[in-house]
């Protein structure tokens, strides 16, 4: 019987690796943190997510056009949006072990009767085996038996924790108090420059997202099609953040990929296409496959909204990698209100009173002008000339691919090889695979054409070694959800055996058949 129940991170990964789905990247020289290579089976699968998100989002809809815009922008972008100020974590160092920590991902545990001068005990939030250290070194220091964390352990986040206080923390891979730093901000641009001269006033930087290059040029759009109002920009494409920690895979790197839309309309309208595209966002990972409990939607509260936010909310996806009950962001989806358009024409704004108004010195001065150009809109059916309000649904295509390999990886004891991975056919890296049963009677023969009228069309592997067994078991490895054996029969009826990977079931159909069979099947 089949389970997912007793996956691991650690499985999946060993998977990855082994099958050519994901390397670290430049393995070879010890590899270098945050970052990851795509291998043959991986960028076929990442590829076909993108594929279908593009088809889904842009090429299947009327109101959706796409951009593809630079890396590194004019420095003033990030300014004006307010990435130079404000893209920033809280980060602390630990001066023993020279770790780094992202401040929000670290909590304390100490005794609920803490006089004030005991010690205190940090672990990373999310990693049950880095509470259970702290929870173990605080029992020995207190001299008791680890009780449960709510009979006599009190919890509470670093940030939490008075400066004054830091001395008494003992970080999570230490042994000693005081050997936190205090929380200070790092922010998570990369910086470069451009021309021949490393000064200031050349310096720019990779874009953290995709989703400014499509604000600078709403105006370009506008003028250069005759789509109106309310429509969509989409992008795809490789954004850059030197997180602190990077970490669970390919779920936190430094280096990953988006897809994004910014979808402009009226501001009376707005509130409506916001929960559209959470809904519709929602539904294309369930088509894709991502049909189980381990998927949920979660609205934002109050106190989580940016300061320009009029709601949010994250499609979310229970990665093995998390404690038992948690859930990590696979996409969110964010009502900006007017606030980028409006940033880009009048300059950086700042909250004030729970309206947005222009972020100026203490001389009165903006801050970062805006560019100073007319980005409002003219509704010609409403004679009406506004700034549109714009819906962001915002998705990592690393996190999909991940969500994706997570939920496909499969374990069936009953199998002769017990791990298989179930990807929907649209995105299966191989979508068939052809086998002569033996590599000799005349069956090469038969089954090389079909190969080859498969592959004109799809990513198809032909395969005439080792066991039939064998072979079924590294195309159920890789994900492909059909295999077309010829046989004995073959000869004398002209019929293959079609495999279905998910079920194992078999059934024979006539040669001729084998595109038809497989279209329909990818298209399910």
């Amino acid at each position: 019987m089949a389970t997912v129940a007793n996956n691991t991170m650690d499985r999946i990964v060993a998977l990855c690796r082994r099958r050519g789905f994901i390397f670290q990247s430049s393995e070879i020289y010890g590899g270098i943190n945050g970052f990851w290579d795509y291998g043959p089976l991986g960028v076929e699968l990442k590829r076909n997510i993108k594929e279908a998100w593009w088809h889904d989002m842009v090429h299947a809809r009327d109101d959706m056009v796409g951009l593809d815009c630079t890396i590194i922008m004019h420095p003033h972008v990030w300014k004006v949006s307010g990435h130079y100020d404000l893209f920033s974590d809280k980060m602390v160092d630990c001066k023993a072990t020279k770790n780094r920590y992202r401040a929000d991902q670290l909590c304390v545990v100490k005794n609920r009767t803490d006089s004030g001068t005991n010690r205190m005990y940090a672990f990373v939030e999310s990693d049950d085996e880095s509470r259970a250290r702290a929870e173990k070194k605080l029992a020995k220091h207190e001299k008791t038996k680890p009780p449960l964390p709510d009979e006599q352990y009190h919890v509470k986040p670093l940030l939490e924790i008075p400066g004054g206080e830091f001395h008494r923390v003992v970080g999570p891979d230490a042994d000693e108090p005081g050997t936190l730093t205090e929380p200070r901000d790092f922010n998570l641009m990369f910086e470069t420059y451009t021309g021949a001269v490393r000064d200031e006033d050349n310096k720019a930087f990779l874009r953290p997202e995709t989703a400014q290059g499509i604000f600078v040029n709403f105006k370009n759009v506008c003028d250069s099609t005759r789509i109106k109002l309310p429509f969509g920009i989409a992008q795809m494409g490789k954004s850059f953040r030197n997180e602190i920690t990077p970490r669970n895979f390919i779920f936190r790197s430094r280096e990953f990929e988006q897809m994004e839309i910014e979808f402009f309309c009226h501001p009376d309208e707005s509130n409506r296409w916001y929960e559209y595209w959470r809904d519709r966002r929602l539904q294309w990972y369930v088509d894709l496959g991502l049909a189980s409990d381990r998927l949920r939607l979660r609205e934002h509260g109050k106190e989580e909204l940016s300061h320009y936010s009029c709601g949010t909310s994250d499609i979310e996806y229970a990665y093995p990698f998390l404690a038992e009950g948690d859930f990590g962001e696979l996409e969110g989806v964010a009502h900006r209100g007017d606030f980028d358009l409006r940033s880009h024409m009048e300059g950086k704004l700042a909250s004030q009173d729970g309206k947005l108004v222009l972020d100026v010195d203490a001389n009165g001065k903006p801050r970062y002008k805006g560019s100073g150009k007319d980005l409002t809109y003219f509704d010609t059916e409403r004679k009406e000339r506004f700034v549109p309000h714009v819906v962001e649904p915002s998705a990592g295509a690393d996190r999909a691919t991940l969500a994706f390999i997570c939920e496909a990886y499969t374990v069936d004891e009953s199998r002769p090889s017990p791990e298989l991975m179930k990807f929907h056919p649209r995105i299966a890296p191989i979508k068939a695979a052809v086998f002569p049963l033996v590599a000799k009677d005349g069956l090469p023969d038969i089954a090389e054409p079909i190969y080859r009228a498969l592959r004109a069309r799809w990513p198809v592997q032909y395969d005439a070694k080792q066991s039939i067994g064998k072979r079924y078991a590294r195309m159920d490895e890789a994900g492909t959800p059909y295999c077309f054996t010829v046989d004995g029969q073959t000869k004398e009826d002209g019929t293959v055996t079609v495999r279905d990977r998910d079920t194992g079931r078999q059934e024979r159909i006539d040669k001729s058949r084998c595109a038809e069979y497989l279209a329909e099947g990818i298209d399910r």
